[in-house]
């Protein structure tokens, strides 16, 4: 008869299970509505003006409650939050895939970024509150790291089929069963005993934070299409940049800090935060790229585009469930992200040198060294991301990763979307004639890969220079007297 601790481990890896679901559905969500949203726009006829708007309200919303989501959930409970969460982004995307207009299309997008503000930082502060131990925990965030990054090449692949095979409302409703999975499975499996954050929210903090991310997010996004010096772009970004400096100096002299600086100030943890963003740039700016090679350059249908990105999904799981989470009890953090970050890199430089008629093959193998790269580097990223944590910050430690990567992504599509665009402009102007317009762009994406490369070598210094946590030590706190017991499946 198995021992309750027995029950125990393994109640956690099926809480695992749903809490990966829920991972899932909020990267499924992005991926899938940036292939719908052509077939929506036709269907509620509403302007390219609009269009952008649908992408860049969730990304807002998403994007500038992170911080207050997860301390949030530090106060009034992280599985409480994470259920809420879940049950409102069902209902968000219901009403999304019944839209009759943009306006209601917009009101849902934003609404799911509001509960995936929330859910986010619940999910990974739960998870790593449950795994506490540096075996089960490694293959704990294995798992959960390789869904957040191959999430999104799936995403591509479900919303072309269903919007070719269905009808585009279906990638807002296919989010409903997989919440709802989520939630009668993590009632049941989900626990959170641990301290909660007792006094009252840092409402200046929440205020500052969140406008300020709000403006950086709007900053990078009409930087995209206004251009880097509009009027705009400038007042976004400084808007952003003054609102978050003044919130570092608010948290320093209130009494209840929305972010206590002592999350950022340990070494491990910032080296997460600031890797995972510099590696989030290049790997944005990647997909968006490689999508406009596969449709504009190749002029394959959206499915085909999106299963073009399946080379790269299954390495990205092994790297982070079979080489990252393997490596990880044995030897320390640092290596194994330097490591992953540079194999990346060199996945990069290979996209760099694709030709407008290389092969499938060509570019798999590309496709396949970013995924192993990135997919082994990720792993031990986001188990540092609350390192030493106290157990009442574990909320906003874990949105902060989530804000890293959200601010990253926002940079990567802009930037790189930016450099690629003018560079091949320039040169077609130098080049000219109608024949080369696939050179041009092709010029253009690996003007802009070079510099991924550049980012992502960046998180590799970043990880050399800063992260000193040992094989054994990147764990909570609260783990110290635990005994190391080998995880017990679930079946």
């Amino acid at each position: 008869m198995p021992t309750r601790h027995a029950a125990s481990q393994s109640q956690r890896w099926r809480a695992l299970l749903f809490i990966s679901i829920a991972q899932l559905m909020v990267v499924l969500d992005g991926a899938v509505m940036n292939i719908a949203l052509p077939s929506a726009q036709q269907a509620l006829h509403f302007t390219d003006g609009s269009r952008q708007w649908v992408v860049t309200a969730y990304g807002l919303a998403f994007g500038g409650l992170l911080l207050v989501g997860g301390r949030i959930g530090d106060m009034v409970g992280r599985k409480r939050i994470f259920l809420i969460a879940l049950g409102g982004f069902a209902i968000a995307s219901a009403i999304g895939g019944l839209a009759a207009n943009a306006a209601m299309l917009l009101t849902a997008r934003a609404l799911q970024g509001v509960f995936a503000a929330l859910l986010a930082p619940a999910a990974l502060s739960l998870l790593s509150l449950s795994f506490t131990q540096p075996r089960e925990r490694a293959k704990a965030f294995g798992v959960f790291s390789a869904v957040s990054i191959a999430g999104g090449a799936v995403g591509l692949i479900v919303g072309g089929l269903l919007t070719q095979y269905l009808n585009w409302r279906f990638a807002m409703f296919v989010l409903v069963p997989i919440a709802v999975i989520g939630i009668l499975g993590a009632s049941r499996t989900v626990h959170d005993d641990s301290e909660r954050h007792r006094a009252r929210l840092d409402i200046p903090g929440v205020l500052l934070a969140s406008l300020g991310l709000v403006g950086l997010v709007y900053g990078f996004g009409v930087a995209e299409s206004h251009g880097w010096s509009a009027g705009v772009t400038i007042g976004s970004f400084t808007a952003g940049v003054l609102l978050l400096a003044t919130f570092v100096v608010v948290q320093t002299r209130v009494t209840s800090p929305l972010l206590p600086l002592r999350v950022l100030t340990e070494r491990n943890r910032a080296a997460a935060y600031l890797s995972v963003g510099l590696a989030i740039v290049s790997m944005f700016g990647m997909f968006l790229l490689l999508s406009y090679y596969f449709q504009q350059v190749k002029g394959w249908s959206p499915v085909m585009a999106g299963l073009a990105f399946m080379p790269m999904a299954v390495p990205q799981a092994v790297g982070a469930t079979q080489i990252g989470a393997r490596l990880a009890h044995r030897m320390a953090p640092r290596p194994i992200m330097v490591g992953g970050y540079l194999v990346t890199a060199v996945g990069l430089v290979l996209l760099a040198l694709l030709r407008a008629d290389s092969g499938f093959l060509e570019i798999a193998f590309a496709e396949a060294v970013i995924g192993l790269g990135i997919g082994t580097a990720f792993m031990p990223a986001m188990s540092i991301s609350t390192h030493g944590v106290e157990p009442r910050d574990a909320g906003v430690a874990s949105a902060m990763i989530s804000s890293s990567q959200q601010v990253g992504g926002s940079i990567g599509t802009a930037l790189l979307n930016t450099i690629a665009t003018s560079s091949a402009a320039t040169y077609l102007v130098s080049h000219g004639g109608p024949g080369a317009r696939n050179e041009s762009l092709m010029h253009g994406y690996s003007v802009a890969y070079w510099v991924a490369v550049g980012f992502v070598v960046a998180a590799a210094l970043v990880s050399a220079v800063m992260v000193n946590a040992g094989a054994s030590k990147h764990v909570p706190a609260l783990a110290d007297d635990l005994p190391d017991i080998a995880p017990v499946p679930a079946h």
